[in-house]
């Protein structure tokens, strides 16, 4: 009786500072684990394994940024049975979707001598806008037991289950006392949970980089942080353009005070 083949995993970067790359290799017992239960057939950070597809399961990090990108996670997500988005890069466009709110020639030109040279979009999109995405993991970077809980669920052939709830309810269960009680702004009534209520814990206001949690009322906060802590309008702009600037929540919630 021939051996059960093993399930073939596959990991791609685009553009992304490789965090939540990372986050995977620092799993460190667990990958052990991973490593005996799947045949990691691409993954260039961790292997020199650059096996063609097909893939069973495919993790991708970063977002799309130049045109050659845009046809790779085409050729990546045709050669791949499930495919999951790692991270703020590839579920919302990142950081660099910061340029999605202004003309990127203008940054080209005022960066680079040659610019001619350049090729890219002209805005930093998610993973989504091009291909189907199976499940998309939140978090600038990951949570690596989210992320292997994730993986887990993929190779038994179950849906994944990460929690919905918001920062402020991990908040609570660590028992700490509210920042904006003190007079900090946080964004973590709107902010999808997963950091373990990092920041909050030592006394910073929530930076939002697990992205907006399910059906977030950004207006209230916002409205919150202006009447109740004297934020300008200005300064509610740069609170919603950070990590998430490019989810339509956060983005939506920006645009409405950029005058």
């Amino acid at each position: 009786m021939a051996p059960k083949r093993k399930p073939r995993l596959s990991v791609w970067k685009f553009a992304s500072c490789d965090g939540c790359q990372l986050s995977l290799l620092d799993c460190e017992d667990e990958l052990l684990t991973i490593a005996g239960a799947v045949e990691i057939a691409y993954f260039p950070v961790a292997s020199r394994a650059m096996a063609k597809g097909p893939y069973d399961l495919t993790l991708v990090d970063g977002s799309i940024t130049t045109p050659h990108d845009a046809a790779v996670i085409k050729q990546v997500r045709r050669a791949s049975k499930y495919l999951v988005a790692l991270g703020t890069c590839a579920n919302s466009g990142g950081i660099q979707a910061l340029r999605n709110f202004k003309d990127v020639n203008d940054f080209i030109n005022a960066v680079y001598e040659h610019p001619e040279y350049i090729q890219t979009l002209k805005e930093s999109t998610p993973i989504a806008a091009h291909v189907k995405v199976d499940f998309g993991l939140n978090g600038c970077p990951i949570n690596k037991h989210q992320l292997l809980g994730v993986v887990s669920a993929f190779l038994q052939g179950r849906p994944p289950m990460v929690r919905s709830h918001s920062v402020c309810i991990d908040c609570k269960l660590r028992g700490n006392i509210c920042v904006m009680v003190m007079g900090t702004p946080c964004l973590g009534p709107v902010t999808h949970a997963g950091c373990g209520a990092l920041c909050p814990t030592y006394h910073r206001g929530c930076y939002g980089c697990y992205g907006p949690k399910e059906t977030p009322n950004t207006a209230a906060l916002s409205a919150w942080f202006s009447q109740r802590l004297g934020m300008s309008e200005p300064n509610l702009v740069r609170a919603f353009r950070a990590f998430y600037a490019n989810a339509p929540a956060f983005r939506q919630e920006s645009e409405a005070h950029d005058r």
